[in-house]
């Protein structure tokens, strides 16, 4: 089979060892002779594989006691209700970074007070807010580590007054965290942890209870901390690759390892970018995601576009469309893309800078 270089933005490239370990338990999953689409989540097999996933994700992350880790169906979507459905009282502040991050911020004003205390939104999301105060009475303050779709990413762990919350659907696994600083993070597993159809939940106990409202039974936390994740039938599948994907990390090193990798990789192509006169950045500098670099032609060579698609395409490199919000180009380099694929496409690039410059 020919290599193809992939840079999709989700779901992601996955290590070729979970491939070849998923196509193994669909077969005979942990040698019951029972495929694990079709395992009873009820078996002790699978009750080694959930306490096994919990176990790597706190050594991984090292997760102190005092947090609980979950897996829920409904992806990250899902979360930005559960979020203030659990945590919101009296208000709850947010920090508009992009899409996803608006998108959360609209599904807890809908359900309570929630404030915007700072967006990017003026320059396209191009930068992450900097100077903004955070309010001293709200419930909780919200973030979005990585903004997938315009390549911005905060890149430290921030110092809340009040409870901090964040999604980390794109970036989790990509560089230590310091854990205790937050009351929770969560996100989607489909960009370094897994397939699509799960999500993962790193809470805080003593975080929750404290909301008056009802909370509907599958959209409380604690409903799920309680059952193990397993208050319904869980993504058993999504589990599984997870459950692989986190062995693959620890296998390479850790996740220190894994984040000195990841730099290496956007620091390579963010070069090419700067240096080739036919593309442009479209990331502040300073802010620029090392998990999706968003780039477009350079004014003069707009017209180049397509054609750049198509030569990128011819030279087996695959998944570096932008949204279709933002247009241009996106190359995502979750952790199980390599430093060969990177330089496939610089060297892509510079052919095409040959043809055109």
């Amino acid at each position: 089979m020919k290599k193809v270089h992939v840079f999709n933005a989700g779901p992601c490239l996955l290590p070729q060892e979970v491939y070849d370990s998923a196509v193994e338990a669909i077969r005979n999953f942990a040698g019951t002779g029972v495929s694990v689409l079709s395992i009873s989540h009820r078996t002790k097999e699978w009750d080694a594989v959930m306490d096994e996933t919990r176990a790597l994700w706190r050594e991984l992350l090292n997760i102190p006691d005092e947090y609980e880790i979950i897996f829920l169906g409904g992806g990250a979507s899902l979360e930005f209700l559960y979020v203030p459905m659990n945590f919101l009282e009296k208000k709850a502040a947010y920090l508009d970074t992009g899409v996803w991050a608006h998108k959360a911020f609209k599904e807890a004003k809908g359900l309570g007070n929630a404030v915007e205390i700072a967006s990017s939104s003026d320059r396209n999301y191009t930068y992450i807010p900097k100077g903004y105060e955070i309010p001293s009475d709200a419930d909780y303050f919200h973030i979005t580590t990585n903004n997938t779709i315009y390549g911005t990413e905060i890149k430290e762990d921030i110092d809340s007054p009040v409870p901090l919350i964040a999604d980390m659907s794109s970036d989790i696994m990509s560089r230590p965290v310091d854990v205790s600083k937050y009351a929770m993070i969560y996100g989607g597993a489909q960009k370094n942890v897994g397939p699509a159809g799960v999500a993962f939940c790193i809470i805080r106990k003593d975080a929750l209870g404290k909301v008056s409202r009802y909370i509907p039974t599958m959209l409380d936390y604690r409903v799920h901390i309680d059952k193990l994740s397993m208050f319904n039938t869980p993504p058993v599948f999504s589990i599984y690759i997870m459950h692989e994907t986190l062995k693959w990390i620890k296998s390479m090193g850790g996740v220190g390892a894994v984040h000195a990798m990841d730099v290496r990789k956007a620091e390579t192509l963010y070069a090419e970018i700067d240096r080739n006169p036919l593309f442009t950045g479209t990331a502040e500098k300073e802010d620029r995601s090392i998990m999706n670099v968003c780039f477009v032609m350079a004014p003069g060579y707009e017209a180049l576009q397509d054609e750049f698609f198509s030569f990128a395409k011819a030279h087996d490199i695959i998944g570096i469309k932008g949204h279709r919000s933002v247009g241009g180009f996106r190359a995502s380099l979750y952790n199980a893309c390599q430093q060969e694929d990177v330089e496939a496409l610089v060297d892509c690039m510079k052919e095409f800078e040959k043809l055109h410059a």
